[in-house]
């Protein structure tokens, strides 16, 4: 099987992070990005193909991956559009960009919209993806399959896309921020802080493992863990008075509004 990406940024380089020599062999990986030095870039850290254009490797590819910007991704549909084999997988991860959009280009492939976040490139992403009308029962298993090993994958109505975007595929830079300041509060408490970093990074991390497989609820652990008149409900009584809980509900929102929108 041979993938290939239409855009090197941020996310191409995520995914191909944690695909090669695991998914598929760096060798049957190819990237079109319009910058020569990024396309170096990739080549010498990843081991995979990578050049200006898409004519050297668009013709042998099984999955085709659009990862450009919005404003990019209709000049790119439009130049690779006759180019592709009616059995290459079209895979978008453009924010916003709808599948009846894409099907316009696409008219016999399958079509797969895909919503992706940071953390597929250490194998412990979130993606959910959603289907074309032409999709294939095959090419789904295949695409489910290239997500899930990068962490976990769901399926998902279109139209719950935008919902996904402001969730999960903003979410880790909202724990990112939660990460930079609990430790803030370790270091405030006079802890150094690469210890400050990495208790706060772990704890959230446990939780994350420990809702995902006992599969309570949120609210039941959080429960287990707050004693009367303790510590943590001090805390939690003051994340309470500060809008905390609020705050997170809104950013969500917020993102999925913007993508909505774009």
């Amino acid at each position: 099987m041979k993938i290939g990406f239409i855009g090197g940024g941020a996310l191409t380089e995520a995914v191909v992070s944690g695909i090669a020599d695991k998914f598929i062999e760096s060798k049957n990986i190819f990237v079109s990005e319009h910058k020569q030095k990024r396309c170096d870039e990739l080549i010498q850290k990843y081991k995979i193909n990578a050049a200006v254009g898409v004519d050297s490797f668009i013709n042998e590819i099984n999955i085709l991956v659009i990862a450009v910007k919005p404003k990019d991704s209709k000049s790119a549909m439009i130049e690779i559009q006759d180019k592709i084999s009616e059995d290459t997988i079209i895979i978008s991860v453009v924010a916003g960009l709808k599948i009846a959009d894409i099907e316009k280009y696409f008219k016999t492939q399958t079509v797969i919209r895909v919503m992706p976040n940071v953390a597929i490139s250490v194998g412990e992403g979130m993606s959910a993806f959603a289907v074309g009308s032409k999709s294939k029962s095959n090419d789904i298993e295949i695409n489910k399959q290239l997500w899930s090993s990068l962490g976990r994958c769901v399926k998902v109505d279109e139209k719950m896309m935008d919902a996904v975007t402001g969730l999960s595929g903003s979410g880790s830079a909202y724990a990112f921020l939660m990460i930079d300041a609990l430790s803030d509060g370790g270091v405030a408490v006079g802890l150094p802080r690469t210890k400050a970093i990495e208790l706060a990074a772990q704890t959230l991390l446990g939780a994350a493992k420990m809702v995902l497989e006992t599969k309570n609820h949120p609210d039941v652990l959080r429960d287990k863990v707050t004693s009367p008149a303790g510590t943590t409900i001090e805390g939690v009584r003051i994340l309470e008075k500060c809008g905390v809980r609020s705050a997170l509900i809104e950013a969500v929102i917020a993102a999925a509004e913007k993508s909505k929108s774009m």
